[in-house]
């Protein structure tokens, strides 16, 4: 059997909710609430005090987001022209960004600038030279690349430089006339442990050292990426416990004057949205018990495929009789299949099936629009 989480039955007044949603919207639906996206931000500045949160817009692109965390005081992760025009249409100032995209075209560059962001991450001399241009406008962040055995996604794998390459890119850097403010790394999404952080927090500060002992020159910036992971299995996960370590080694291994920034997205936006999908149609198959859902591996559950992530589920029905089942999408693609060999209830068409903790990389890669479906409707809360 499938080991995600399903969650059997709920109480009049969700189902009530969830079933007022689609008479007044239709379905599928994916379902902002404000007051989770808020608790998890004062969730993350509680653990981290003293680091400034850079929202990674590509986790959730979208406006009603990017205005909710705005008046809560975070600001914002980019990396392509369209994530600045989010913020522009919003009136949400450049000056509250950080450009994280290490390989950049040069046309990027210049809309980044033209959007007001003048903090720009590379990880290689080459990268570094398309700034050369505005070196007097902008100030650039190092990457390092720390791998994790840990986190689901490797994000060290593709950009960052080698620990080791850190004091010649920095002293090329100064011969071209260009200063490298701090470092920054990222130890991959989701990860398991905060074993990863700790030790790139400490390997980076011992670089910071090393590089102001033979040039003089502090960084006082270090950016500590993103990948605190939530609580896909519903198990529980004890914050407090594992902040602690990261929190400690930020206050003993860093100086004073080094700004700490941080890029949460998953942590953030996972928990504040759930997908409602309705059965379109059932048929027996088999060992199985198929029933087709209005949203699939195109739509919200896209991250299925390209987060590698499973949802909870839950079904309203809490009958004790249940029997295999497979979830399916509603496109022709055979691929398009949410759950395998689940145990559920039967189920009529009409029921609604709740996706929970579906905020992160869902809307963002359900793009494809597949048979030419619409995908499921955004409603904020």
């Amino acid at each position: 059997m499938s080991d995600r989480s399903i969650q059997y039955g709920a109480s009049e007044a969700d189902a009530e909710h969830y079933q007022d949603l689609v008479k007044r919207y239709g379905s599928p639906l994916l379902v902002v609430y404000r007051d989770r996206l808020l608790a998890q931000y004062a969730l993350l500045c509680k653990q981290l005090p003293g680091v400034t949160h850079y929202y990674a817009i590509k986790a959730f692109p979208y406006e009603a987001v990017l205005k909710i965390l705005a008046d809560a005081g975070a600001s914002f992760d980019v990396a392509s022209a369209g994530e600045i025009d989010m913020l522009r249409r919003l009136y949400i100032s450049g000056r509250r960004t950080i450009h994280t995209h290490p390989i950049k075209k040069s046309i990027e560059i210049r809309a980044a600038l033209r959007g007001g962001s003048t903090t720009f991450v590379v990880d290689n001399i080459e990268e570094l030279r398309k700034l050369l241009p505005y070196r007097h406008r902008v100030g650039v962040l190092l990457r390092v690349s720390f791998r994790s055995t840990t986190a689901r996604v490797d994000l060290s794998r593709k950009f960052g430089c080698a620990p080791e390459q850190v004091s010649d890119i920095v002293r090329e850097a100064a011969l071209l006339g260009a200063n490298i403010r701090g470092l920054s790394f990222h130890v991959g999404s989701q990860s398991l442990t905060p074993d990863a952080h700790v030790d790139a927090i400490r390997r980076c500060a011992s670089l910071i050292g090393d590089i102001e002992e033979a040039t003089g020159r502090p960084m006082n910036v270090l950016d500590i990426g993103g990948g605190f992971p939530v609580d896909y299995a519903r198990t529980g996960i004890d914050y407090d416990a594992w902040f602690e370590p990261i929190r400690e080694t930020l206050s003993g291994a860093l100086p004073d004057y080094v700004d700490v920034i941080a890029e949460p997205g998953r942590f953030l936006v996972a928990p504040a949205a759930t997908s409602i999908a309705t059965v379109a149609g059932k048929a027996r198959r088999g060992d199985f018990q198929w029933y087709y859902l209005d949203d699939g591996v195109y739509g919200c559950y896209s991250g299925q495929l390209f987060d590698h992530t499973t949802y909870p589920l839950q079904i309203l029905n809490d009958s004790p009789e249940r029997e295999p089942s497979i979830l399916a999408g509603p496109t022709c693609d055979s691929i398009d299949v949410i759950a395998e060999n689940i145990e559920l209830p039967q189920l009529r068409e009409g029921d609604l099936v709740i996706g929970h903790m579906m905020g992160a990389y869902t809307y963002a890669t359900a793009a494809t629009r597949f048979n030419s479906l619409s995908g499921a409707q955004i409603v904020v809360i």
